[in-house]
């Protein structure tokens, strides 16, 4: 059975997470985190910052970790295999129907409709985190993270890894994480 649900928990995200791996984020916190009480949002937010940190597609990241971490090495193959299935099975079934339809005013208005509803919930989770943060590290070093890593980030241009890297280590020192 936890193989199904380590399925279903990754699979979903792949057919309605329109727009790749950052995008279908929120939705895998609420199958993992939500539905299925795998984690805490506490701990999806570190495995989401570790999972950051190292090359390659974020969803695929995701979906070994925590499967690995339900049902052991089987468990990560279903979870990455569930990750990467929707868009598998649209390239070999649908791939000349998708060329034939893809400038249809139909199809245009349907990816337009989803685009707000992944914003949103990138929003609620990310107010999540933030909640999670101010209740453990407090208000001045929550904000405090938050200061530098923008400041890292969009004025000074740090590659995220190297930010992510160092609020662990800031984390691990300062706050006894």
């Amino acid at each position: 059975m936890i193989y199904w649900q380590i399925f279903v928990a990754f699979f979903i995200p792949g057919v309605v997470g329109y727009g790749g791996g950052p995008a279908s984020i929120p939705l895998v916190e609420n199958e993992v985190v939500g539905r299925f009480e795998w984690m805490s949002v506490n701990e999806f937010s570190e495995m989401l910052a570790m999972a950051n940190a190292l090359p390659g597609p974020i969803a695929t990241k995701m979906a070994g970790f925590i499967g690995y971490e339900q049902a052991g090495i089987a468990g990560a193959f279903v979870g990455v295999f569930a990750t990467v299935a929707p868009s598998l099975i649209l390239m070999i079934a649908l791939l000349s129907l998708l060329n034939k339809f893809k400038g249809s005013p139909r199809v245009k208005a349907m990816t337009s409709l989803i685009r707000p509803v992944i914003a949103i919930l990138l929003g609620v989770m990310a107010y999540q985190f933030f909640a999670s943060s101010y209740g453990s590290a407090g208000l001045l070093q929550t904000f405090l993270l938050i200061l530098v890593s923008y400041i890292l980030l969009e004025r000074v241009k740090v590659h995220p890894a190297f930010v992510i890297a160092g609020s662990l280590c800031y984390g691990a020192i300062f706050l006894g994480g």
